[in-house]
């Protein structure tokens, strides 16, 4: 698809009004219009894609997605609704939506109220009745655009101005955005796993004591370690090592999050090499994983595309067997950057990506993906037991 080939929506989408009333303009020039959902409102970002079939509120507040526009490839987005429970953060840090068809009336027992509403009770504004199949192929060939959605229910929009928004948007490279989605205080997380008719189980005994640094994370992450009897104190990402190591932590976790990790890296890396020289068992996750390999020496780049999905085929080469992962991430480690005692543990078997490393000589390790997966899949789940058996001395 040529850069200045313009994508048009379908003239009427299932559900939807038979005029428009929201538009995506790209940095450009292209504009594509549809019809409007959540809120009335624009937004600017960098669209990327997710090719995942459920969980779009897990996704909508990872906050892995700050600055970033998302174009859902499933086309039934909405259609079992919103609840109060599906959700990784408190507030969404995702720009904005972009769908095929419209919102669906949810068809769901879970649901308590249509995702339109949903979406305009956090301020994020959409447009449905897009190609997405040819944004996609777009983003695919070319890279992630800026873009702005706007949705004017009265269907007027200044096209040269949203054009302008969109190229001043810097991108995300370059970009610290963890310091914008992290707490601003310690606190304790106390709430395991969910069960069908029960909800959110309470935290069990404890019997390690982990530190979880929030670049971002994703509130599942913190669930699966209550629930394998870990105490998680939660620390904001500009804590110091001995802030994080005053906690006494058995183990210290490293979360995922958004932007650039080079960004983040002038707070976090000195930090992180400590509380490693400390010999405290790490485990990271996503962001936390790349500002980990800087930490031990590597180095990072922005990925062309990313991978945004929950059908990714990993390789753990510890074991030899494939995992079908969950991901979010438009930046990587490079793998000719990795020191003598580093090595990989996981490969994507779709491009060949370093998606795990491990040190040699410590109980330190991180993945790409993310193992904690909500609303799936589980195959991952594996590695907060590594992490677990690690503290316990089962694992070297």
């Amino acid at each position: 698809m040529a850069d200045n080939e313009k994508m048009t929506a379908p003239p009427t989408p299932t559900g939807g009004a038979s005029s428009s009333t929201a538009a995506l303009v790209l940095a450009d020039g292209t504009v594509t219009y549809g019809i409007g959902i959540g809120a009335a409102r624009t937004a600017v970002g960098e669209l990327c894609f997710n090719t995942s079939m459920t969980g779009y509120q897990e996704i909508v507040t990872d906050p892995s997605y700050a600055g970033q526009i998302i174009a859902f490839t499933f086309p039934h987005i909405g259609n079992v609704g919103a609840n109060e429970e599906d959700l990784e953060s408190t507030t969404p840090a995702a720009r904005g939506v972009i769908l095929r068809m419209d919102i669906t009336e949810p068809s769901n027992w879970r649901a308590t109220r249509h995702l339109d509403q949903w979406l305009k009770s956090y301020d994020l504004p959409g447009i449905a009745g897009v190609d997405v199949r040819a944004l996609t192929r777009r983003i695919r060939d070319g890279g992630p655009p800026n873009g702005v959605v706007a949705h004017s229910p009265d269907g007027k929009f200044d096209i040269d101005a949203l054009v302008e928004q969109a190229r001043g948007f810097p991108g995300l490279k370059g970009m610290d955005l963890a310091r914008d989605v992290t707490c601003h205080q310690t606190y304790r997380w106390e709430e395991g796993g969910w069960t069908l008719g029960r909800g959110y189980a309470k935290s069990a005994p404890a019997t390690r004591k982990v530190v979880a640094i929030d670049y971002g994370t994703k509130r599942n992450i913190l669930r699966c370690l209550t629930d394998l009897g870990c105490e998680v104190t939660v620390v904001p990402a500009t804590a110091t090592a001995e802030e994080v190591l005053g906690h006494e932590p058995d183990g210290v976790f490293l979360s995922n999050g958004p932007g650039d990790p080079a960004a983040s890296a002038g707070y976090a890396v000195p930090e992180i090499r400590k509380i490693v020289d400390a010999g405290k068992p790490v485990f990271g996750i996503c962001f936390g994983h790349q500002l980990l390999a800087l930490a031990l020496g590597c180095e990072t780049e922005k990925m062309k595309l990313g991978h945004r999905g929950a059908n990714q085929p990993v390789k753990d080469f510890t074991t030899g067997k494939v995992e079908i992962t969950s991901q979010n991430h438009g930046f990587r480690v490079i793998r000719e950057s990795l020191p003598e005692n580093v090595e990989e543990t996981h490969r994507s078997l779709f491009d060949g990506t370093l998606e795990g490393i491990r040190l040699k000589d410590r109980p330190v390790f991180s993945v790409q993906y993310h193992p904690e997966a909500s609303p799936g899949p589980k195959d991952s789940h594996y590695l907060f037991r590594r992490f677990t058996d690690f503290i316990d001395g089962k694992e070297g």
